[in-house]
Protein backbone atom coordinates (compact mmCIF):
# COMPACT_ATOMS: atom_id res chain seq x y z
CA UNK A 1 0.00 0.00 0.00
CA UNK A 2 2.80 2.57 0.52
CA UNK A 3 3.42 2.79 -3.26
CA UNK A 4 -0.29 3.59 -3.76
CA UNK A 5 -0.16 6.30 -1.13
CA UNK A 6 2.87 7.88 -2.74
CA UNK A 7 1.49 7.62 -6.29
CA UNK A 8 -0.26 10.53 -7.97
CA UNK A 9 -1.87 8.32 -10.65
CA UNK A 10 -2.43 4.62 -11.30
CA UNK A 11 -0.98 2.98 -14.41
CA UNK A 12 -3.21 0.84 -16.61
CA UNK A 13 -1.38 -2.36 -15.67
CA UNK A 14 -2.51 -2.04 -12.04
CA UNK A 15 -5.50 -4.38 -12.17
CA UNK A 16 -5.78 -5.56 -8.54
CA UNK A 17 -5.36 -3.46 -5.42
CA UNK A 18 -5.47 -5.50 -2.21
CA UNK A 19 -5.98 -3.35 0.88
CA UNK A 20 -5.15 -5.19 4.11
CA UNK A 21 -5.98 -3.31 7.31
CA UNK A 22 -6.03 0.04 5.49
CA UNK A 23 -5.53 3.24 7.43
CA UNK A 24 -7.69 6.32 6.97
CA UNK A 25 -4.93 7.99 4.94
CA UNK A 26 -4.72 4.99 2.62
CA UNK A 27 -8.48 4.97 2.14
CA UNK A 28 -8.49 8.72 1.38
CA UNK A 29 -5.68 8.33 -1.15
CA UNK A 30 -7.42 5.46 -2.92
CA UNK A 31 -10.67 7.39 -3.02
CA UNK A 32 -8.85 10.28 -4.68
CA UNK A 33 -7.15 8.00 -7.22
CA UNK A 34 -10.26 6.03 -8.20
CA UNK A 35 -12.97 8.59 -7.52
CA UNK A 36 -15.02 6.25 -5.35
CA UNK A 37 -16.16 6.07 -1.74
CA UNK A 38 -14.25 3.23 -0.06
CA UNK A 39 -16.41 1.37 2.50
CA UNK A 40 -15.12 1.40 6.04
CA UNK A 41 -14.81 -1.55 8.37
CA UNK A 42 -18.19 -0.78 9.90
CA UNK A 43 -19.75 -0.56 6.43
CA UNK A 44 -18.53 -4.08 5.62
CA UNK A 45 -20.25 -5.44 8.73
CA UNK A 46 -23.65 -4.22 7.59
CA UNK A 47 -25.93 -7.21 7.01
CA UNK A 48 -28.49 -5.50 4.81
CA UNK A 49 -28.29 -6.85 1.23
CA UNK A 50 -28.64 -3.33 -0.16
CA UNK A 51 -25.53 -2.33 1.79
CA UNK A 52 -23.47 -5.34 0.69
CA UNK A 53 -24.32 -5.50 -3.03
CA UNK A 54 -24.87 -2.26 -4.93
CA UNK A 55 -23.75 0.00 -7.79
CA UNK A 56 -22.62 3.54 -7.08
CA UNK A 57 -20.79 6.10 -9.18
CA UNK A 58 -20.04 3.64 -11.97
CA UNK A 59 -18.44 1.16 -9.57
CA UNK A 60 -19.77 -2.16 -8.26
CA UNK A 61 -19.49 -2.82 -4.52
CA UNK A 62 -19.68 -6.38 -3.20
CA UNK A 63 -19.23 -7.76 0.31
CA UNK A 64 -18.87 -11.40 1.35
CA UNK A 65 -18.25 -13.18 4.64
CA UNK A 66 -15.33 -15.61 4.44
CA UNK A 67 -14.27 -18.32 6.86
CA UNK A 68 -11.19 -17.31 8.80
CA UNK A 69 -8.98 -19.31 11.18
CA UNK A 70 -10.66 -22.53 10.12
CA UNK A 71 -7.78 -24.59 11.55
CA UNK A 72 -8.02 -22.99 14.99
CA UNK A 73 -10.29 -23.90 17.90
CA UNK A 74 -12.40 -20.78 17.32
CA UNK A 75 -13.14 -20.37 13.58
CA UNK A 76 -14.88 -17.15 12.65
CA UNK A 77 -16.07 -15.04 9.73
CA UNK A 78 -14.43 -11.96 8.33
CA UNK A 79 -16.15 -9.49 6.02
CA UNK A 80 -14.27 -8.72 2.80
CA UNK A 81 -15.17 -5.96 0.37
CA UNK A 82 -14.77 -6.28 -3.41
CA UNK A 83 -14.98 -3.24 -5.67
CA UNK A 84 -15.03 -3.32 -9.46
CA UNK A 85 -14.15 0.12 -10.76
CA UNK A 86 -13.32 0.39 -14.45
CA UNK A 87 -10.99 -2.45 -15.31
CA UNK A 88 -9.68 -2.77 -11.75
CA UNK A 89 -10.50 -4.91 -8.77
CA UNK A 90 -10.10 -3.53 -5.26
CA UNK A 91 -10.33 -5.81 -2.23
CA UNK A 92 -10.64 -4.53 1.32
CA UNK A 93 -10.03 -6.93 4.17
CA UNK A 94 -9.12 -6.85 7.84
CA UNK A 95 -7.96 -10.45 8.12
CA UNK A 96 -5.87 -12.93 6.16
CA UNK A 97 -8.07 -15.79 4.94
CA UNK A 98 -6.03 -18.63 3.47
CA UNK A 99 -7.92 -18.32 0.18
CA UNK A 100 -6.18 -15.01 -0.56
CA UNK A 101 -2.75 -16.54 -0.01
CA UNK A 102 -3.68 -19.41 -2.33
CA UNK A 103 -4.94 -16.99 -4.98
CA UNK A 104 -1.80 -14.87 -4.82
CA UNK A 105 0.38 -17.98 -5.12
CA UNK A 106 -1.51 -19.07 -8.26
CA UNK A 107 -1.79 -15.60 -9.78
CA UNK A 108 1.07 -16.19 -12.20
CA UNK A 109 -0.90 -18.99 -13.87
CA UNK A 110 -3.68 -16.65 -15.00
CA UNK A 111 -3.21 -15.67 -18.67
CA UNK A 112 -2.50 -12.03 -19.43
CA UNK A 113 -5.66 -11.68 -21.52
CA UNK A 114 -7.80 -12.69 -18.51
CA UNK A 115 -6.31 -10.19 -16.09
CA UNK A 116 -9.24 -7.81 -15.96
CA UNK A 117 -11.00 -6.77 -12.79
CA UNK A 118 -14.07 -8.93 -13.47
CA UNK A 119 -11.99 -11.97 -14.50
CA UNK A 120 -9.78 -11.69 -11.41
CA UNK A 121 -12.87 -11.42 -9.22
CA UNK A 122 -14.33 -14.58 -10.77
CA UNK A 123 -11.03 -16.41 -10.30
CA UNK A 124 -10.82 -15.18 -6.72
CA UNK A 125 -14.36 -16.44 -6.06
CA UNK A 126 -13.34 -19.80 -7.48
CA UNK A 127 -10.37 -19.98 -5.10
CA UNK A 128 -12.53 -18.97 -2.13
CA UNK A 129 -15.10 -21.65 -2.94
CA UNK A 130 -12.36 -24.27 -3.40
CA UNK A 131 -10.95 -23.34 0.00
CA UNK A 132 -14.42 -23.65 1.56
CA UNK A 133 -14.75 -27.10 0.00
CA UNK A 134 -11.39 -28.05 1.52
CA UNK A 135 -12.59 -26.85 4.94
CA UNK A 136 -15.72 -29.00 4.68
CA UNK A 137 -13.69 -32.03 3.59
CA UNK A 138 -11.42 -31.63 6.61
CA UNK A 139 -14.47 -31.24 8.84
CA UNK A 140 -15.96 -34.49 7.49
CA UNK A 141 -12.71 -36.38 8.19
CA UNK A 142 -12.54 -35.04 11.74
CA UNK A 143 -16.21 -35.82 12.38
CA UNK A 144 -15.67 -39.42 11.21
CA UNK A 145 -12.81 -39.78 13.70
CA UNK A 146 -14.91 -38.19 16.43
CA UNK A 147 -17.78 -40.56 15.65
CA UNK A 148 -15.43 -43.51 16.14
CA UNK A 149 -14.32 -42.09 19.48
CA UNK A 150 -17.88 -41.52 20.65
CA UNK A 151 -19.31 -44.92 19.70
CA UNK A 152 -16.10 -46.79 20.42
CA UNK A 153 -14.14 -49.37 18.49
CA UNK A 154 -15.65 -52.86 18.78
CA UNK A 155 -12.28 -54.46 18.09
CA UNK A 156 -10.71 -52.78 21.12
CA UNK A 157 -12.64 -52.72 24.36
CA UNK A 158 -10.89 -49.93 26.20
CA UNK A 159 -12.29 -48.58 29.41
CA UNK A 160 -12.97 -44.86 28.95
CA UNK A 161 -12.64 -42.17 31.63
CA UNK A 162 -15.84 -41.06 33.34
CA UNK A 163 -15.78 -37.61 31.69
CA UNK A 164 -14.75 -38.90 28.24
CA UNK A 165 -18.06 -38.19 26.50
CA UNK A 166 -18.37 -34.78 28.16
CA UNK A 167 -15.04 -33.82 26.60
CA UNK A 168 -16.23 -35.06 23.21
CA UNK A 169 -19.26 -32.78 23.44
CA UNK A 170 -16.87 -29.83 23.29
CA UNK A 171 -15.34 -31.27 20.11
CA UNK A 172 -18.82 -31.68 18.62
CA UNK A 173 -19.57 -28.04 19.45
CA UNK A 174 -16.32 -26.95 17.76
CA UNK A 175 -17.14 -28.86 14.55
CA UNK A 176 -20.66 -27.46 14.59
CA UNK A 177 -19.27 -23.93 14.82
CA UNK A 178 -16.95 -24.51 11.85
CA UNK A 179 -19.68 -25.98 9.64
CA UNK A 180 -22.11 -23.25 10.69
CA UNK A 181 -19.60 -20.55 9.74
CA UNK A 182 -18.99 -22.30 6.41
CA UNK A 183 -22.73 -22.36 5.69
CA UNK A 184 -23.01 -18.64 6.48
CA UNK A 185 -20.07 -17.94 4.19
CA UNK A 186 -21.58 -20.00 1.36
CA UNK A 187 -24.85 -18.13 1.72
CA UNK A 188 -23.12 -14.76 1.36
CA UNK A 189 -21.09 -16.06 -1.59
CA UNK A 190 -24.27 -17.29 -3.26
CA UNK A 191 -25.84 -13.82 -3.03
CA UNK A 192 -22.62 -12.22 -4.29
CA UNK A 193 -22.35 -14.55 -7.29
CA UNK A 194 -26.00 -14.01 -8.18
CA UNK A 195 -25.36 -10.28 -8.20
CA UNK A 196 -22.19 -10.77 -10.26
CA UNK A 197 -24.24 -12.26 -13.11
CA UNK A 198 -25.91 -8.85 -13.55
CA UNK A 199 -22.63 -6.91 -13.89
CA UNK A 200 -22.07 -5.81 -17.52
CA UNK A 201 -18.33 -6.54 -17.34
CA UNK A 202 -19.15 -10.16 -16.46
CA UNK A 203 -21.93 -10.46 -19.04
CA UNK A 204 -19.66 -9.21 -21.84
CA UNK A 205 -16.85 -11.70 -21.09
CA UNK A 206 -17.96 -15.23 -21.99
CA UNK A 207 -15.19 -17.02 -20.09
CA UNK A 208 -15.83 -14.97 -16.96
CA UNK A 209 -19.57 -15.53 -17.28
CA UNK A 210 -19.11 -19.30 -17.64
CA UNK A 211 -16.73 -19.36 -14.69
CA UNK A 212 -19.25 -17.50 -12.52
CA UNK A 213 -21.93 -19.98 -13.51
CA UNK A 214 -19.72 -22.94 -12.59
CA UNK A 215 -18.73 -21.39 -9.27
CA UNK A 216 -22.40 -20.73 -8.51
CA UNK A 217 -23.17 -24.41 -9.06
CA UNK A 218 -20.27 -25.35 -6.77
CA UNK A 219 -21.64 -23.07 -4.05
CA UNK A 220 -25.06 -24.68 -4.31
CA UNK A 221 -23.55 -28.17 -4.08
CA UNK A 222 -21.39 -27.20 -1.12
CA UNK A 223 -24.38 -25.65 0.64
CA UNK A 224 -26.28 -28.93 0.33
CA UNK A 225 -23.21 -30.85 1.51
CA UNK A 226 -22.80 -28.50 4.48
CA UNK A 227 -26.44 -29.09 5.43
CA UNK A 228 -25.81 -32.85 5.30
CA UNK A 229 -22.73 -32.46 7.52
CA UNK A 230 -24.73 -30.32 9.96
CA UNK A 231 -27.32 -33.12 10.16
CA UNK A 232 -24.58 -35.64 10.99
CA UNK A 233 -23.23 -33.35 13.69
CA UNK A 234 -26.71 -33.02 15.18
CA UNK A 235 -27.03 -36.82 15.22
CA UNK A 236 -23.60 -37.11 16.84
CA UNK A 237 -24.60 -34.57 19.47
CA UNK A 238 -27.86 -36.39 20.24
CA UNK A 239 -26.03 -39.73 20.34
CA UNK A 240 -23.41 -38.38 22.75
CA UNK A 241 -26.09 -37.03 25.07
CA UNK A 242 -27.94 -40.35 24.82
CA UNK A 243 -24.81 -42.33 25.73
CA UNK A 244 -24.17 -40.02 28.68
CA UNK A 245 -27.73 -40.62 29.89
CA UNK A 246 -27.29 -44.39 29.47
CA UNK A 247 -24.09 -44.33 31.54
CA UNK A 248 -25.76 -42.26 34.24
CA UNK A 249 -28.77 -44.57 34.27
CA UNK A 250 -26.44 -47.58 34.61
CA UNK A 251 -24.82 -46.03 37.66
CA UNK A 252 -28.19 -45.26 39.22
CA UNK A 253 -29.32 -48.81 38.38
CA UNK A 254 -26.33 -50.29 40.21
CA UNK A 255 -27.04 -48.24 43.33
CA UNK A 256 -30.73 -49.13 43.17
CA UNK A 257 -30.06 -52.88 42.90
CA UNK A 258 -27.40 -52.70 45.60
CA UNK A 259 -29.85 -51.03 47.96
CA UNK A 260 -32.48 -53.71 47.26
CA UNK A 261 -29.95 -56.56 47.67
CA UNK A 262 -28.79 -55.27 51.05
CA UNK A 263 -32.28 -54.47 52.30
CA UNK A 264 -33.13 -58.04 53.54
CA UNK A 265 -29.85 -58.42 55.49
CA UNK A 266 -30.46 -55.02 57.01
CA UNK A 267 -33.94 -56.14 58.03
CA UNK A 268 -32.54 -59.30 59.70
CA UNK A 269 -29.90 -57.29 61.52
CA UNK A 270 -32.53 -54.80 62.66
CA UNK A 271 -34.75 -57.55 64.05
CA UNK A 272 -31.97 -59.03 66.15
CA UNK A 273 -30.82 -55.62 67.17
CA UNK A 274 -34.00 -55.01 69.16
CA UNK A 275 -33.75 -55.09 72.95
CA UNK A 276 -36.74 -57.25 73.88
CA UNK A 277 -36.19 -59.51 76.85
CA UNK A 278 -37.92 -62.58 75.41
CA UNK A 279 -36.08 -63.35 72.18
CA UNK A 280 -35.30 -67.11 72.07
CA UNK A 281 -32.60 -66.79 69.42
CA UNK A 282 -30.48 -64.58 71.66
CA UNK A 283 -29.88 -67.49 74.06
CA UNK A 284 -29.28 -70.09 71.35
CA UNK A 285 -25.76 -71.41 70.84
CA UNK A 286 -26.14 -71.18 67.08
CA UNK A 287 -28.12 -67.93 67.09
CA UNK A 288 -25.25 -65.71 65.96
CA UNK A 289 -23.99 -67.86 63.02
CA UNK A 290 -27.60 -68.61 62.05
CA UNK A 291 -28.38 -64.90 61.81
CA UNK A 292 -25.26 -64.32 59.71
CA UNK A 293 -26.22 -67.16 57.41
CA UNK A 294 -29.74 -65.80 57.13
CA UNK A 295 -28.41 -62.37 56.16
CA UNK A 296 -26.12 -63.89 53.51
CA UNK A 297 -28.93 -65.99 52.05
CA UNK A 298 -31.33 -63.05 52.05
CA UNK A 299 -28.75 -61.06 50.03
CA UNK A 300 -27.89 -63.87 47.59
CA UNK A 301 -31.48 -64.76 46.72
CA UNK A 302 -32.43 -61.25 45.37
CA UNK A 303 -29.09 -61.06 43.50
CA UNK A 304 -29.72 -64.29 41.57
CA UNK A 305 -33.35 -63.31 41.05
CA UNK A 306 -32.23 -60.06 39.35
CA UNK A 307 -29.75 -62.05 37.24
CA UNK A 308 -32.52 -64.43 36.18
CA UNK A 309 -34.72 -61.50 35.18
CA UNK A 310 -31.86 -59.99 33.18
CA UNK A 311 -31.74 -56.81 35.23
CA UNK A 312 -28.02 -57.23 35.91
Amino acid sequence: MPDIVAASTLSDDVVWIDMVDPTRDEEDKLEALLGIQVPTRDDLKDIEPSSRLYNEGGAVFLTASLVWRADSEVPSLTDVGFILVGNRLVTIRYANPKSFALFIAALHRIPEDMRSGAALLAKLMETIVDRTAEILEQAVARIDILSTHVFGDKARKVRRPSNYLEDKLRDVAGHHRLVSKSRDSLMSLSRLLTFMHTIPAVQQDRETKDLCRNVTRDVQSLSEHASFIAGNITFLLDASLGLINIEQNSIIKIFSIASVVFLPPTLVASVYGMNFEHMPELHSTFGYPASLLLMVVSAIVPFFFFRWKGWL
